[in-house]
């Protein structure tokens, strides 16, 4: 067996590296099947506005809910008992107070979060504003919130550096400066959620697997604790809990308009940088291929509805969405595409006005600009 293994070891460095030895036959290039084309013209999404036999727009609604639930597999087990928020640490800022908590979201873990309360009398309208991916897992809720002086100094560095790509702004400590409840949570795999070894950006698609093999799905967990947070958002105090929204940027964006769309709670909705079809997604047509799809993976979804299908069940709420025309992730041809769906779905309700498509002249990014229209958009709508 050691002379076996030794021969393979020599045959490897004679011919370069094992890992990048090629058969003349294959059936998988770059990141997709070779059969990626006849996959994608597979999917008819016959539950989509439109394509459904379902006519009647709220029993549409409900159905197209309830499968995305369906495809998200079984939610975490809520908490045995009632449990209240427990502050670990406040401090005030200038124009509203800060303070980590720590809420239990399942049986399974408590999840730590910020809230930013304005200074002056509520109830407030909230924002519960969600964290992007960026390969970056590190830190989570403190990408969108100025880290608490209760936090290591390794965070509060990271985070200033992090958030450098947004303008140097902290998108939440803005919004609350200008008279909104805050909430930002770790979600699964990030922040203080992550792993104790350290974050890895590879071992986040491992460990969806290993989730999927107990019969629950990683990126579905993420949205089940959105949501959840949102309920606790909703009965805060200093909240009118009619008055709530959300919004993020990348993976961010991608889970404020799924929050959007699965829960009542939410009236309004913005998201910057994540949205796409998945004939475009999914395609050899671009030199990248879509390479994080754990993140945003819903076991057999794509069966019945796309992104924009999904998307659409906010309707008639509210929505923003901006995309960059220099973005590489989300070419602007499924961006476009996208927006014309829903478009259709908001104008079959007499809604469209309350749709907001917007294509701008920048990368995969949330500058300073598009945070200030988030801020308009809210103001406008919550």
């Amino acid at each position: 067996m050691k002379t076996f293994l030794l021969v393979c070891a020599m045959w490897g460095l004679m011919t370069g590296s094992t890992m990048a030895q090629q058969r003349e036959k294959y059936e998988f290039q770059r990141n997709l099947p070779v059969y990626a084309d006849s996959l994608l013209k597979d999917l008819t999404y016959p539950l989509a506005w439109g394509n459904s036999s379902i006519r009647n727009f709220k029993k549409w609604k409900k159905a197209a809910r309830q499968k995305v639930f369906d495809c998200m597999l079984a939610p975490p087990p809520a908490p045995l008992a009632s449990s209240p928020l427990t502050t670990l640490y406040e401090e005030h800022r200038n124009g509203y107070t800060a303070r980590k908590i720590v809420m239990r979201l399942s049986r399974y873990y408590s999840v730590p979060a910020y809230v930013l309360i304005p200074d002056g009398e509520g109830p407030f309208s909230a924002i519960n504003v969600l964290h992007d991916h960026g390969a970056h897992l590190y830190i989570g809720k403190e990408k969108v919130v100025r880290p608490l002086s209760c936090e290591d100094s390794t965070v509060i560095r990271d985070a200033d550096e992090w958030v450098a790509g947004y303008g140097g702004q902290y998108l939440g400590d803005y919004l609350a400066q200008h008279g909104y409840v805050v909430f930002a949570a770790d979600a699964p795999m990030w922040g203080e959620r992550g792993q104790k070894e350290g974050p890895k950006r590879e071992k986040y698609d491992i460990i969806a697997g290993n989730m999927m093999m107990y019969g629950v799905d990683l990126s579905a967990y993420m949205i089940y604790d959105d949501i959840s947070g949102t309920e606790i958002l909703a009965q805060m105090p200093e909240v009118d809990a009619t008055r709530i929204g959300c919004t993020g940027w990348s993976m961010g964006a991608y889970r404020a308009w799924m929050l959007a769309a699965l829960s009542d709670r939410i009236k309004a909705a913005a998201s910057v940088c994540w949205l796409t079809t998945t004939d475009e997604q999914l395609s050899f047509k671009y030199s990248r291929t879509e390479n994080g799809g754990f993140a945003n993976c819903l076991p057999g979804l794509r069966r019945w509805l796309d992104y924009p299908h999904i998307a659409s069940i906010a309707c008639p709420k509210p929505m923003l969405f901006i995309n960059g025309s220099q973005d590489k992730l989300f070419p602007v041809a499924g961006v476009e595409k996208a927006f014309r769906i829903m478009h259709d779905v908001w104008k079959s309700q007499g809604a469209d006005d309350k749709l907001e498509t917007e294509l701008w002249d920048m990368p995969h990014s949330c500058p300073v600009e598009a945070q200030e229209r988030v801020l308009r958009f809210f103001q406008q709508h919550l």
